[in-house]
């Protein structure tokens, strides 16, 4: 496991390489104490005598890179940035902090804004462009916040919340070992396939591949060719969380012990089997266990309690044997803890008016009609989040059966081997060769040549969690029951929160911290860090950094003044008009100085 992680990430940063070559590099940054550049890059990089030749842009020796403002220098003399195309720099911005010890800087080049001015006219295309050369120092502040408990980054469409999300899942995986792929590792959730086409390239030009991107459609099975609903009223109750917890009552309708006792007949005798029997057996399985992968520990709990009831001579294993192949015993074990299968069990409410009264008392008798169907498993994306929920407390149906096949694979392979031993012991003729052989009988050697502690092969689901930390974009647009699919895989309530209350679609009134408590999100954070983004219509703006209660006036302490200076152009952000508008005007202005030139 070792080897194939380190394989993996060593291909992951050789396709970075082979990808950027020389731009891996960002720009450079001078300290105010040594006038000796220190280079910037995607990733991490030193010569083969040891030394650095790249800093990793998430090392924290790299964040004044991008947080240094002339408010707060970060105790830098200069930075400067680049920006690359086809392989080679075609443009560079020098900021300037303190020319106390560096000559030949103009004063004129005091300028923290130019590369995203420059950004600003960068063309679209169908992919989201690198930006991570023009990330802005409160941007900066937002991707290397905590990972514990949820953040929330609020914006109007422009503001970089993509870019902030993104980055900011990049960093966490370089920079805490607590998320790392060991322990759960990272999920960015998206609102659509084509936006995590957009931004499919934008994680591997950060030098990281281990992030996890899906969307709700894609963390259930049925996702794919589920409809949209189009009966209002049936999304506005299924939307509900309280639906989704209907699921459990759903299941334990399947759990209830008999409530008679019965003669269990064997080839020896008939031991009688009671009620409080079948109920002790019951709570054998640990908390949490799914309900299909509990039905085997059940069923050894009561062979158990059988085998103790039982007086005669019958050595265990045919005991066991004999229970196995009673079919009353089965028969009533299977209607009492049957396996169960996600779909029937959701499409079940859909169809059996009693069976949802049941487990959603709270329902009107009119909801209940409105929900039932004729076709019970027609998907909609309302069924999700209930499939969602019924599949992980459910478990995998076909477990039991799988560890079954393998149970009897190892006996199989226990028993050839001992038929070898055999063997070997009578083809061979000295003494030495008998007693060598006879050491294969050991428990230990079969222990090392049979492995029946490796778990059966399965094509494991990667989206099924447990993940460290979620990242949730287009977040308004969550319905309550859809917020529980993320909940089931994030059991730490890590979440970095991206969305836009005034863009919902069907209306956001609540605050983010009302709405996520209500869902239960975070039930042990004191206080949720919001950031605000304001509205800079260039696609990754400059963002404003901000938590609840914090004075309007200090949020924006650190930053530079209005005026912007972007080579010979002077940008006034306190104009009133719109970035993109300013930017526009800035080139239009320099046209005509190279014509009047």
């Amino acid at each position: 496991m070792d080897r194939d992680l380190e394989v993996h990430r060593l291909t992951a940063r050789l396709r970075t390489l082979r990808r950027f070559g020389l731009d891996l590099c960002l720009g450079h940054i001078v300290s105010a104490d040594n006038l000796e550049p220190v280079y910037v890059g995607r990733l991490g990089l030193t010569d083969s005598a040891g030394c650095r030749l790249l800093l990793d842009w998430r090392s924290p020796a790299a964040e004044p890179f991008f947080g240094a403002t002339h408010a707060n220098p970060m105790g830098l003399a200069s930075r400067r940035r680049y920006r690359w195309t086809r392989g080679r720099i075609s443009d560079y911005w020098d900021e300037v902090f303190s020319t106390d010890r560096i000559v030949g800087f103009d004063r004129r080049t005091l300028d923290d804004q130019s590369a995203f001015i420059a950004s600003l006219g960068s063309s679209r295309s169908a992919r989201m462009r690198d930006v991570l050369g023009t990330i802005q120092a409160d941007q900066d502040a937002i991707i290397r916040a905590g990972s514990r408990g949820a953040l929330v980054v609020d914006g109007g469409p422009g503001t970089g919340k993509t870019v902030v999300a993104l980055h900011r899942s990049a960093y966490l995986l370089y920079s805490d070992p607590r998320l790392g792929h060991r322990r759960g590792g990272v999920l960015f959730v998206g609102p659509h396939q084509p936006y995590l086409a957009y931004v499919a390239d934008v994680l591997p030009s950060l030098g990281e591949e281990g992030v996890q991107t899906a969307t709700l459609r894609h963390l259930v099975a049925e996702g794919a060719a589920a409809a949209i609903e189009t009966d209002p009223d049936v999304a506005r109750l299924k939307s509900s969380a309280d639906m989704v917890t209907a699921i459990e009552t759903a299941v334990r309708f399947y759990e209830e012990p008999p409530s008679k006792g019965m003669a269990v007949t064997t080839d020896w005798s008939d031991i009688w089997l009671s009620a409080d029997d079948w109920a002790e057996a019951f709570e054998a399985p640990d908390p949490g266990t799914p309900h299909n992968e509990a039905r085997d520990r059940i069923w050894e709990e009561l062979v158990a309690i059988l085998l103790d009831k039982h007086d005669g001579d019958a050595s265990a294993d045919l005991l066991r044997k004999s229970l196995q192949q009673t079919e009353e015993l089965r028969a009533t074990f299977n209607r009492a803890w049957p396996l169960l299968d996600a779909t029937d069990l959701v499409g079940d409410l859909w169809s059996v008016p009693a069976y949802l009264r049941k487990c959603a008392p709270w329902l009107r008798p009119d909801d209940v009609q409105q929900l039932q169907r004729k076709e019970a498993q027609a998907w909609t994306v309302t069924d999700l989040p209930l499939l969602d929920a019924a599949r992980q407390r459910l478990g995998d149906p076909e477990a039991s059966r799988r560890q079954r096949r393998r149970n009897a694979a190892v006996a199989a392979e226990r028993e050839q081997m001992a038929k070898v031993v055999d063997d070997l012991i009578e083809a061979v003729d000295d003494e030495y060769g008998v007693g060598l052989v006879t050491m294969l009988r050991g428990e230990d050697f079969h222990d090392a040549l049979v492995d029946d502690t490796a778990p059966p092969r399965t094509d494991p689901n990667s989206l099924a969690g447990p993940f460290a930390h979620i990242v949730v974009d287009e977040a308004q647009e969550l319905t309550d029951a859809e917020w529980q699919m993320l909940l089931l895989r994030c059991p730490s309530r890590s979440f970095t929160i991206v969305g836009d209350r005034a863009q919902a679609r069907h209306g956001f009134t609540e605050s983010w911290q009302e709405r996520l408590e209500r869902i239960g999100a975070r039930p042990d954070q004191p206080g949720l860090p919001e950031h605000k983004l304001p509205d800079t219509g260039g696609g990754h703006g400059r963002s404003r950094a901000g938590h609840p209660g914090r004075a309007p006036g200090r949020q924006r302490a650190d930053l530079h003044p209005q005026h912007r200076c972007s080579r010979r152009t002077r940008i006034c952000f306190g104009s009133g008009l719109h970035p993109r508008h300013l930017a526009r005007r800035a080139c239009r202005r320099d046209r005509l100085r190279h014509r009047r030139w």
